[in-house]
């Protein structure tokens, strides 16, 4: 039941529509999650009690946005840049091109956006972090599934491991009795928990003053690429893996049976939401406590977001309608995902940033009244575009920068 478009977008190939409508989910999905990211100090992200108010309705979001979305949504991302690199790597071999090559130089222009959106933009970039990875899984592409799957779910449990070393760490400084302990406990507090108010102050601030100021402050403050590949490098490398070998067998493409989904995203959507409901519960019952928020966000979790993001996978597939409206819409937006990730960095740095200047001013509540806006721009937008150019604007930038030659864009009728 492989489901495929004869649209190619002008390349002259049948197009994945379950490739693409995932995509267009994810990317709609990572916009929600990092709603709070744009607008409120980077501890809010985790913990309502940093930023963005503890009303029972900010309480309600932060507890749906971890149950349903966090995770999950760069999960399925990280799924299908594992399964795009195979795609482009496969086509390279069959054009007789070098796929190494290819890979490499679409890589380094990832990578050169990715500083771009990181420092220039905003701190939150994941592009960058991708063609790292990108270019450490490349060596392993020519592996069968197994294998992919087997090194992806101990690249995750190292991450956990990882992950839970911090943990031990956090937990052994709760009394903050030396100062080694104190600068431990506010280290993680900065990004979990509730900062030092001098901090807080200080990132309010910077990212009032001006567009320079926020600069500096990602400059000095924000996660560059090589931390976050230690830090979060093993969860992501391991999804892409997974996201090869669910390539490999058919998953993403629509070719298992449909009762097989059915019991896969029943399956891992029962553990997944489930686990994550009891974290969230939990979380709120201790009073979001720093181990409790930390535990809950990067140790607990790492199981539960690789399951539940192949859970959500096969729900997709499942409720994709080839030929219907909404499903073309979705679809739409996932091609030119890459436009829309970089789109909604630049819209909403306009609200909260260099434009209308709203940071740290909103409730956590008030800012998910922007999604819908957001995801009506990226579903109205996406298809009229691609019914007259082949690509989205970045996404042939991208093609055009790493072949080393403007790409044809428009269409020709």
């Amino acid at each position: 039941m492989t489901v495929s478009s004869p649209d190619p977008g002008g390349a002259g190939r049948d197009r994945l529509v379950s490739l693409d409508v995932i995509r267009g989910v994810a990317v709609m999905g990572i916009l929600a999650a990092n709603l709070p990211a744009f607008a409120l100090p980077e501890a809010a992200y985790f913990s309502p009690m940093a930023a963005g108010g503890t009303a029972p309705a900010d309480i309600a979001l932060w507890l749906a946005n971890l149950v349903l979305v966090e995770g999950r949504m760069r999960g399925l991302f990280s799924l299908l840049f594992g399964a795009s690199m195979l795609l482009v790597i496969d086509r390279a071999r069959a054009q007789g091109d070098r796929p190494a090559a290819t890979h490499m130089a679409r890589m380094a222009v990832l990578f050169v956006i990715g500083l771009i959106h990181l420092y220039l933009i905003w701190w939150g970039d994941i592009l960058a972090h991708y063609a790292l990875c990108g270019v450490i899984a490349y060596p392993l592409t020519r592996l069968s599934p197994r294998p992919l799957v087997l090194i992806g779910i101990a690249l995750s449990l190292l991450g956990m491991v990882e992950m839970g070393a911090g943990l031990e760490m956090l937990v052994a400084s709760a009394a903050r009795d030396t100062p080694q302990a104190v600068a431990t406990w506010n280290s993680f507090a900065v990004a979990f928990g509730i900062p030092p108010a001098a901090d807080l102050a200080q990132e309010i601030a910077a990212h009032r003053a001006g567009y320079l100021a926020r600069v500096a402050w990602r400059w000095h403050h924000a996660m560059g690429p090589l931390e976050a590949l230690w830090l979060i490098g093993p969860q992501t490398l391991g999804t892409m893996l997974i996201g090869m070998a669910a390539y490999r067998t058919g998953f993403l493409t629509g070719g298992w049976p449909r009762a097989r989904y059915r019991r896969w995203a029943i399956a891992c959507l029962a553990l997944s939401l489930g686990g994550y409901a009891w974290l969230g519960v939990e979380t709120i019952r201790h009073g979001f406590a720093l181990p409790w928020v930390y535990a809950g966000s990067m140790v607990v979790s790492q199981p539960l977001r690789v399951i539940g993001t192949i859970g959500y996978a096969a729900l997709v597939i499942l409720l994709l309608r080839p030929g219907g409206a909404l499903t073309a819409r979705i679809a739409a937006a996932g091609r030119v995902a890459f436009t829309n990730y970089l789109g909604t960095s630049i819209m909403m740095t306009c609200v909260f940033g260099w434009g209308l200047g709203q940071y740290a001013m909103w409730s956590r509540a008030a800012l998910y009244l922007l999604a819908p806006l957001a995801w009506a721009v990226m579903l109205a937008w996406s298809a009229p575009w691609l019914a007259r150019f082949r690509y989205g604007p970045f996404e042939w930038l991208w093609r055009s920068l790493s072949r080393a030659a403007w790409q044809p864009l428009r269409r020709l009728h």
